[in-house]
């Protein structure tokens, strides 16, 4: 392979690279939600963490099968009487 054909290589791998990261880029939102969709944002559902009471209520059960405490502020022992 000599020089210029390697280099023509890269320029083909760099070409393709910026292709795929500018078609990436342009698929994001540059501008922000309307008034009308900011509606369906603050929706409970569309949090990412999901809903709060069912998460305390999953790390109790979490506490309470491997006999632990501590981690989740919570005290008490692993029969889940706290």
């Amino acid at each position: 392979m000599t020089s210029t054909t390697a280099r023509r290589s890269c320029g083909a791998h760099f070409a393709a690279l910026s292709l795929v990261l500018l078609s990436t880029l342009g698929g994001c939102a540059m501008t922000p939600p309307a008034a009308w969709e900011k509606g369906q944002l603050a929706k409970p559902a569309m949090r990412m963490d999901g809903d709060g009471l069912e998460q305390r209520f999953t790390q109790h059960i979490y506490a309470s099968k491997e006999n632990a405490s501590g981690g989740q502020s919570v005290g008490g022992g692993g029969c889940g009487c706290n």
